[in-house]
């Protein structure tokens, strides 16, 4: 074991403060990730939880985020069967509409503006979600029956078995879904026949964007070029985990949320330097005395030196690990609510760089303490 790793496992009190504030500084960033990122995937949910291998977009359509929907010619869904791999092709088409609840006891009515998502009720339907239950399926067979997620029942003001009136006509409330939130606008779920009725299907030969299925979805890459290939530029095609990237990446490149991350890791970084490189001054200057006694032994100040920056190499390994336990608490948390949470890699691997770099800067900036190490000061 190196003297600095035992250094920092003895003495790790004098070192706590320099690990929590790593681990906050990673925490500041990493949260926000993860809340931006649950975004997506609350607005997402019903794709990347259904059986679809491949999506058809619109050719100039970068992504499902701020895209305002996107609609294809009718004629390309029979056309998606010409590619033999393909079993089944579906339309995820949603919309939205105005919402009012009926509310009692003299409560206000709760009036907004909500999405509409789509499934159809078929069993096995290439965009209904794996994780419905059957009781779920069934209760959306019904005329008019919306679905909504557990954590927007108080923001519309309805509880299991309630009525609104959503576009002026009359819903009922006959299902509770688990892990579909929508932080911006409030969402409700219903079959393809009472969005149909309810005239919010696409009209004038249009649809919305394709949901595919195909034969085995290890070749989803393969079928995806094969599809791009004959498209004449009227479509894209895209694969599932293509498409939720592309979707992470357009609301990363918001410029509000830009702000906001920029903000956090340049906050991150001074609060962790300028914490942590006075936490290792500090210890270093209690243990002063230890390394005149290495002085006097012979050892070099450039090897004191490197012992100052393995040990703040291992405070920054350490505040990982706290960051790690804080961001997978937070997630649980959140997860528990029912508000989605992800990580990308990427970011996990920038900030786990990010935080290692605040240690061997703040090291930096502890070795001039060194320069009191003088043997002579052991005489007095």
């Amino acid at each position: 074991m190196s003297l600095a790793l035992a250094t920092l496992l003895y003495e790790w009190r004098r070192y706590t403060a320099a690990v929590v504030a790593l681990a906050f500084s990673g925490l500041l960033i990493l949260a926000q990730i993860g809340m931006f990122t649950g975004i997506v995937k609350g607005a997402t949910a019903t794709i990347d939880r259904s059986s679809a291998d491949i999506m058809i977009l619109p050719p100039k359509m970068e992504s499902l985020i701020n895209s305002g929907g996107g609609s294809l010619p009718a004629r390309l869904l029979p056309k998606m069967y010409m590619n033999p791999e393909v079993v089944e092709v579906a339309a995820w088409d949603a919309d939205g509409g105005r919402w009012v609840n009926r509310p009692r006891d003299g409560k206000k009515a709760v009036t907004t503006f909500i999405n509409v998502n789509m499934v159809d009720t078929r069993p096995g339907s290439v965009n209904l979600p794996h994780d419905f239950p059957e009781a779920t399926r069934v209760a959306l067979l019904e005329p008019y029956a919306i679905a909504i997620d557990e954590t927007q029942l108080k923001r519309l003001g309805v509880k299991l078995g309630d009525e609104a009136s959503l576009n002026g006509k009359t819903v009922r409330v006959r299902a509770i879904l688990q892990g579909y939130p929508d932080v911006n606008n409030a969402s409700v779920t219903m079959s393809r026949d009472t969005m149909r009725l309810m005239g919010m299907l696409v009209k004038g030969g249009k649809t919305g964007p394709l949901m595919v299925r195909i034969a085995d979805s290890r070749r989803a890459e393969v079928v995806r070029d094969q599809l791009n290939a004959v498209s004449d530029g009227a479509y894209r095609a895209w694969t599932r985990p293509e498409l939720a990237k592309a979707n992470e990446g357009a609301l990363m490149s918001e410029q509000i949320i830009g702000i906001f991350l920029s903000f956090s890791v340049f906050l991150g970084f001074l609060i962790g330097v300028g914490i942590t490189s006075q936490t290792l001054r500090g210890a270093i200057l209690s243990s002063i005395k230890e390394y005149a006694s290495l002085r006097a032994l012979g050892v070099s100040m450039g090897s004191l030196r490197l012992i100052v920056m393995e040990l703040s190499v291992w405070v920054g390994i350490a505040g990982l690990g706290a960051t790690a336990l804080f961001t997978g608490a937070i997630y649980l948390l959140a997860t528990n609510s029912g508000l989605p949470m992800g990580f990308p890699m990427q970011w996990i691997i920038g900030v786990s760089v990010l935080l290692i770099v605040i240690s061997c800067a703040s090291g930096l900036l502890a070795l001039g303490i060194l320069k009191k190490s003088q043997p002579a000061d052991l005489l007095r």
